[in-house]
C-alpha cells in the first residue's frame, strides 16, 4: 500500500508531465531534428525526473526549468551517443515531416508564416536555436533559460534578445 505521502509525490509529478510534456518534446526535436529519438529521449528524460525528484530544489528554480535541465543533458546525451555532436551546428532537414506539414496547409496563409519562421530557425546557429526553442517552445523565462544553461540572467536575456533580432532578420 502506497504512503499518502508517495501518492501525492505522484499526483504532483503526473500533473508536471501533462503540463509540459508537448514543450518538452518540441524543445528536444528542436535540438536532434529525429523525431523517433525526440520520442525515447523525451521518455527518458520523464524517467530521470522522476527517478531524481528528490533532487529539485525550488530555491534553484521551477520544476519546469529543473525539467528543461534534464531535457538537455538527455538531448546532448543522444547526440554525443550517436557521435553526431555537430549536428547541433548543421543539421539536415527532415523531408518526411517537413513535406507533410507542407502538403497539409500549403493553401493557407499561416502556412506560409510557418514555413519562414522554420526556414528561419533552421538557418540560425545551434546556439540561438536552442534559446529560441527554450523561450518559444518551452515557455521558460531568462531566469529559468539562465539556470538551464548555466548563464547569468542578464547573460541569457543579451542571447535572447540577440537570437530574437537574427530571427526577425532571417523572417524579412
Amino acid at each position: 500500500m502506497a504512503l499518502p505521502r508517495e501518492n501525492t509525490a505522484r499526483v504532483a509529478f503526473d500533473a508536471l508531465y501533462r503540463q509540459t510534456v508537448d514543450d518538452v518534446y518540441a524543445y528536444v526535436v528542436s535540438l536532434l531534428r529525429d523525431r523517433s529519438a525526440s520520442e525515447d529521449v523525451t521518455a527518458a528524460v520523464y524517467e530521470r525526473a522522476y527517478r531524481r525528484r528528490s533532487s529539485y530544489r525550488p530555491d534553484r528554480g521551477s520544476e519546469r526549468a529543473w525539467l528543461f535541465g534534464i531535457a538537455r543533458n538527455a538531448a546532448l546525451d543522444e547526440l554525443r551517443r550517436r557521435s553526431r555532436t555537430a549536428a547541433l551546428v548543421v543539421e539536415p532537414d527532415d523531408p518526411d515531416a517537413a513535406a507533410a506539414f507542407d502538403a497539409a496547409h500549403e493553401e493557407t496563409e499561416a502556412a506560409d508564416r510557418r514555413a519562414t519562421v522554420r526556414a528561419a530557425v533552421a538557418r540560425l546557429e545551434a546556439r540561438d536555436r536552442e534559446l529560441i526553442a527554450l523561450k518559444f517552445h518551452a515557455g521558460l523565462t531568462n531566469v529559468e533559460i539562465a539556470g538551464v544553461l548555466g548563464i547569468s540572467e542578464a547573460n541569457a536575456g543579451t542571447r535572447i534578445h540577440r537570437a530574437v533580432t537574427k530571427l526577425r532578420e532571417a523572417c524579412s
